[in-house]
């Protein structure tokens, strides 16, 4: 009896044994096929990435019907090639599969590829869906508004955005003609698109549904990896108001103190179109009347440059410099080479400033209609910044080809940018000759800073908050551009300049709103740049905390490249980890 009872615990020892060496080899094999998989996948991607971006290149830097007419048919071609894709990702069950992964890391690059995006529409539908944001796009980048001004000597009556409406706003001080300026560029940019925009609000909330998600807002949301996101950015808010408010009150005061108290009340908001700025998303415009020590010498370059012959190349060029000093990579031959500084001649583009990566070796470009002046400088920098995030993961697999979210992507070129605008920095690069280091000084630099720092926040938080609430049916087509007024009245403290209707739609004066670009990355970043900063002063000795000379508002990283060497580090890792862990 004893010896059978030895025989049958053997036996079951040795089926336990055989089982889980049955298990180990299938998971390897499942692992081993994950692999080959993702490979595949890779290579099928990057081939729709360089088509389709080529295409959208050459359409967005030329708005002729050719060229959107060959955009269409390679977005067809894509969006066909991506539900071949999925219907080979269904066929081999990894849907079903891909969850029992052992590997953590294929199991990352399996959720990125786990939902289809946009080519889950009929093909009918995502013609017409790619169409409309096309359409809106287009509006947007051909936008001229009628009022005749003299520009560079020379009189020019069809005004575009860049550089000629947004140069207006910054110089004219005549309340009533910048208010014709501010209702002009809605009435040709957001009024013409409003319905188009109602039926991509339906669109996008079906492409939601499509891919498991409630709306097109919680799909937005999905990219930063939190289970209350929009409880986090809400809590953050809050923390930074208080200093927002005290700003919005110096500047209602000294606007007041420009137009008077029939235009500009003691406790109410401030007029939109007062602000420098076509959105009211920065003060920098309105610098010199904000300025709290006048008497001081100015900081901002924009004299010096044109006075030393600074072209947009030179801009560039400069800024390449900086990352060069960083030890981090240039800039290549073909950057050089397919970049679009300046808005060429008889040929109307989108001149929102881009950076484009063309899922080609090193083929990464900016597309800029550079003014000479220093809020462009900051903006290369910016830009660049892309550019540099796209050089250092460009050996990731292609699905961890980007930020480890997306607001990492927009602070690392500003977070370079806080080193840039330093007046000892500007005076390194013969762009200043002489700096006060006083308190006053400081006082005139911090709120440089803050009107374009401190002022974005609430902007830049609330654009996704409305567009959240339209696509969850809080806001609808009857209140559409009064809870955008409502949004601006309560978050920014602004009010429009003229009586608003349903008939407007004021939003869509944005260009991230109707080319359908998420804005909350921007909110995201103007925080994390200055934890960048903050970091990269600390490994370059130029931060040390309670000590004045070495203040952290004083700290110029050029030329360290142990502060460039850190910050690479985080870049190389793309979206390979959730991002607490890059930051």
């Amino acid at each position: 009896m004893m010896e059978r009872a030895t025989a049958v615990v053997l036996l079951l020892v040795f089926l336990c044994h055989c089982m889980g060496a049955t298990i180990e080899r299938d998971a390897s094999s499942l692992e081993e096929k994950a692999r080959e998989y993702l490979v595949y996948r890779n290579a099928q991607e990057k081939q729709l990435a360089q088509d389709s971006n080529l295409a959208s290149w050459n359409y967005e830097s030329n708005l002729t019907d050719s060229n959107r007419e060959a955009m269409m048919k390679e977005q067809e071609k894509a969006a066909e090639k991506s539900r071949e894709l999925w219907r080979e990702f269904v066929a081999e069950k990894w849907p079903e599969k891909w969850r029992s992964l052992q590997d953590p890391d294929l199991r990352r690059q399996f959720n990125f590829v786990s939902k289809q995006g946009a080519s889950a529409l009929t093909p009918e539908k995502l013609t017409e869906y790619e169409g409309i944001v096309t359409d809106m796009t287009t509006t947007y980048g051909t936008a001229k508004v009628h009022h005749c001004v003299e520009l560079d000597g020379e009189e020019v009556c069809e005004l575009s955005l860049d550089p000629e409406l947004s140069q207006l706003l910054e110089r004219e001080k005549d309340y009533d003609t910048l208010t014709k300026l501010w209702v002009a560029w809605r009435n040709a940019t957001g009024k013409v698109v409003r319905q188009q925009y109602l039926r991509y609000v339906e669109l996008t909330n079906e492409v939601a549904k499509l891919n498991d998600f409630e709306d097109g807002g919680e799909m937005w949301r999905e990219t930063y990896e939190s289970e209350d996101f929009a409880a986090d950015v809400a809590a953050l808010w809050e923390d930074l108001r208080p200093l927002y408010l005290q700003l919005h009150a110096y500047a209602r005061r000294k606007l007041r103190e420009q137009y008077g108290e029939d235009k500009i009340s003691k406790k109410g908001p401030i007029p939109a179109h007062l602000t420098g700025n076509m959105w009211a998303q920065s003060w920098t415009g309105i610098e010199s009347l904000l300025t709290p020590y006048p008497n001081k010498p100015s900081i901002d370059v924009t004299d010096a440059m044109k006075k030393q012959g600074y072209t947009p190349l030179k801009m560039f060029q400069l800024s390449n410099d900086f990352f060069k000093g960083l030890n981090l990579t240039e800039m290549s031959p073909s950057f050089w080479e397919n970049t679009i500084m300046e808005r060429p001649k008889n040929t109307e583009l989108v001149c929102h400033a881009s950076a484009w990566d063309m899922a080609s070796h090193r083929d990464f470009r900016i597309k800029m209609c550079t003014d000479v002046n220093m809020g462009d400088l900051i903006t290369i920098h910016h830009e660049m910044g892309h550019i540099e995030y796209y050089e250092q993961y460009r050996h990731q697999p292609l699905l961890y080809q980007t930020g480890a979210n997306p607001g990492f992507h927009e602070a690392v070129g500003d977070s370079l940018a806080l080193s840039v605008m330093t007046p000892k920095h500007l005076k390194k690069v013969g762009l200043l000759h002489k700096v006060d280091n006083d308190a006053h000084a400081d006082i005139n630099f911090l709120m440089k800073i803050a009107l374009s720092k401190v002022v974005f926040l609430p902007f830049g938080y609330l654009i996704d908050m409305y567009r959240w609430d339209i696509f969850s049916g809080k806001i609808t087509s009857d209140n559409l551009n009064c809870e955008w007024w409502n949004k601006r009245f309560e978050f920014q403290g602004i009010k429009p300049p003229v009586k608003r209707s349903e008939e407007d739609f004021d939003a869509g004066a944005k260009y991230h709103v109707v080319a359908s670009v998420p804005y909350i990355r921007y909110f995201v970043s103007y925080v994390v740049q200055f934890q960048f900063h903050k970091a990269m002063c600390e490994k370059s000795k130029q931060y040390a905390r309670g000590n004045h000379k070495q203040a952290l508002h004083n700290c110029d990283n050029d030329q360290s490249a142990d502060a460039g060497n850190a910050l690479a580090s985080m870049l190389k890792m793309g979206a390979s980890k959730p991002w607490p862990e890059a930051l």
